[in-house]
């Protein structure tokens, strides 16, 4: 056993920590990871709105009541929630764009300002919205009422349409592109300096000067070329990523995220981290398409409200095992510590006490667990047994309570939650008997070591 779990463990090494290291290195990826992270606030506080506006839809005694007050103002208190997910790809570009400058001017010791990277990049995608057109040999602003574009702008529920969750990848490769011009202008010195006596404000306004022509020069050009072939930036980005966006969105492709995920932390690598850095930009536009009526599983805070209950791994009944069921004295003290962190989906005391990474023992149920917790959660929501995620709840939420939030207030949904804590709990309990059991023994044999020394 222990040679077949070494071979795992080195294949995980070569194979995978090496290349997903290296990924996590990359200053786009961690800026990304940075911007989803900004984005997050945001979100919650739209969702709460739209928890509370839909609180009759299951609990219907309370619809009176909403009819004759709050309903009457849903239109201004549903701007908080409109204003967040209808624009959710404005803060990925303006936030990755912030994030990728701030990092590259600390590593390579450039003088960039992030907030000038932050604007370039949203000067950027504004560049690339509006829809073009060739007409009798000019290049003409799109205008069809029909499909609510005027003047190049398409119109949704609410606002410009491409500002919503259909621009984020847009946004993100427009910000990445205007802050690699925003480098590239630095680097060689094509900039405006100006004397060390002008404030500082004034003087970074004219730094950003070049950049800016060079920014908009580049995407005008290739907004150009692509008007010539009769298509543009978002239709263009529409096919590969949409191909992504569809994957992820499949069973399959849920179980390859948590495997890669969990994968990675047995051998020392915050998964979640990496994994959920790159995919939290489609999580966040699935939950804005639940929102409008859609019925995607792998939505918004899906993860922490039916898959990693209790942190990576799905622990929380592992945390109980040990604190109720454990004759390890060394699996008692860690379950006590780890106890109320692991409530609120917080386990790096256990990954890393006793510990989940490079143990042999506990390896099996720690892909198992949660890829069968994410199964239950998927198959519950693609049958429509529960309502999916319609709002980010804080991810520290408490199995049950955060299942519950985030779909709209189902109490089918916290049952479902509860059930993929249990089922995981069952998962682990034959292993964590016997590595307790393997445990149990050691201490035994360390204690009749020590009384022979006393002998």
């Amino acid at each position: 056993m222990d040679g077949s779990n070494n071979k795992l463990f080195n294949f995980l090494e070569k194979r995978l920590m090496g290349p997903m290291g290296k990924l996590a290195t990359f200053k786009i990826v961690r800026a990304i990871m940075g911007a989803g992270m900004g984005a997050i606030p945001f979100t919650i506080v739209g969702s709460m709105f739209l928890v509370f506006n839909i609180l009759p839809m299951t609990f219907p005694f309370l619809e009176g009541i909403f009819n004759s007050t709050f309903f009457k103002f849903s239109e201004l208190y549903m701007l908080a929630n409109s204003t967040a997910m209808g624009i959710l790809a404005l803060y990925f570009c303006v936030g990755l764009g912030y994030e990728y400058t701030k990092i590259i001017a600390e590593e390579e010791e450039l003088n960039m300002a992030p907030i000038t990277g932050a604007l370039l990049s949203m000067f950027a995608f504004f560049l690339s919205i509006p829809q073009l057109v060739m007409d009798g040999g000019k290049v003409i602003r799109v205008t069809n009422l029909d499909d609510s574009i005027i003047n190049g702008w398409a119109i949704g529920g609410d606002g410009v349409a491409r500002l919503g969750t259909v621009g984020i990848f847009t946004g993100i490769i427009m910000a990445a592109l205007a802050v690699q011009l925003y480098r590239l202008c630095v680097a060689r010195n094509w900039v405006i300096k100006m004397p060390e006596e002008v404030p500082e404000g004034v003087s970074r306004a004219f730094t950003a000067l070049v950049p800016a022509f060079v920014v908009a020069f580049v995407i005008l050009i290739i907004t150009g070329l692509l008007v010539l072939l009769n298509t543009d930036i978002f239709q263009l980005i529409a096919v590969p990523f949409g191909f992504v966006t569809q994957l992820t969105s499949s069973w399959l492709g849920v179980m390859v995220i948590y495997f890669l995920v969990h994968a990675l932390w047995l051998v020392g690598i915050h998964g979640a981290n990496i994994i959920f850095s790159l995919i939290t930009p489609i999580t966040l536009g699935n939950l804005a398409l639940n929102a409008e009526g859609a019925h995607i599983p792998l939505a918004g805070e899906f993860n922490n409200a039916f898959v990693t209950i209790g942190g990576s791994g799905a622990t929380l009944g592992l945390c109980f095992f040990l604190v109720y069921m454990a004759k390890s004295e060394q699996l008692k003290v860690l379950g006590k510590a780890a106890l109320v962190p692991c409530i609120f989906n917080i386990n790096e005391p256990m990954i890393f006490g006793i510990p989940l990474i490079y143990n042999p023992y506990l390896a099996i149920p720690f892909f198992l667990a949660p890829m069968a917790s994410a199964s239950i959660g998927y198959f519950a929501i693609r049958l429509e047994l529960i309502r999916p995620v319609i709002a980010n709840m804080p991810w520290p939420s408490p199995v049950g309570l955060g299942a519950f939030i985030s779909t709209g207030g189902d109490w089918k949904a916290a049952v479902v939650a509860i059930l993929c804590a249990g089922v995981s709990f069952l998962i682990y309990l034959p292993f964590a008997r016997s590595y307790d059991q393997r445990l149990v023994k050691q201490e035994h044999e360390q204690e009749q070591g020590q009384e022979a020394k006393i002998a």
